[in-house]
């Protein structure tokens, strides 16, 4: 047991970076600021480094990265005594923009690229507590269980929630769907 948390402080450099795309991702959701959110996850590894000689050698890593994301950028929020700020985010470097295409032709990639655009922007106009359950669940693939900690709920929350999220996501997406491509002409 000695030895894995002495080899894990031998290693301080590379500890946690594989989960660096996923933290930023999620600072991003949370803050809605590239700046911010790159400082919410440098403030992180900061800390976890800091931190990791207490880690166990059964922790689950990437579970407690998040909660020391969501952590500090709570911790923050109450400094402001603000909420969440919301600013639209280009589509070109979102986390739905970032997931690996199985198209085939020019078409299929087109018609990918639209159906990531409307489901990034039906995320966005969800609530914060529901943006963060579908990105935690669907995006990093948290268990519930992984996401009620990293939330400090129960897991029948989480649960909730979640289901929450989905139906108004279906909702959202179901709305803008029967919306017409072009408003100014009549399509009889």
């Amino acid at each position: 047991m000695m030895s894995r948390k002495f080899a894990r402080n031998g290693e301080q450099k590379g500890f946690g970076i594989e989960y660096i795309n996923a933290l930023y991702g999620y600072a991003l959701m949370l803050t809605r600021n590239k700046v911010e959110a790159e400082d919410l996850v440098q403030e992180t590894y900061a800390r976890a480094l800091e931190a990791q000689h207490r880690l166990r050698d059964d922790s689950n890593i990437k579970g407690w990265f998040f909660t020391i994301l969501r952590n500090i950028w709570l911790n923050q929020m109450r400094k402001r005594k603000l909420g969440p700020q919301l600013v639209d985010v280009d589509g070109e470097e979102c986390g739905a923009d970032l997931l690996p295409g199985h198209t085939r032709n020019s078409q299929e990639i087109l018609i990918s690229k639209e159906n990531a655009e409307q489901v990034q922007s039906a995320i966005g106009r969800l609530s914060a507590e529901f943006r963060e359950v579908i990105l935690l669940r669907e995006f990093e693939e948290l268990s519930y269980q992984e996401i009620a900690n990293v939330l400090n709920c129960p897991a029948g929350t989480v649960m909730s929630r979640l289901g929450r999220a989905r139906a108004k996501l279906r909702t959202l997406l179901a709305e803008m769907s029967s919306q017409p491509l072009n408003s100014g002409k009549d399509s009889r």
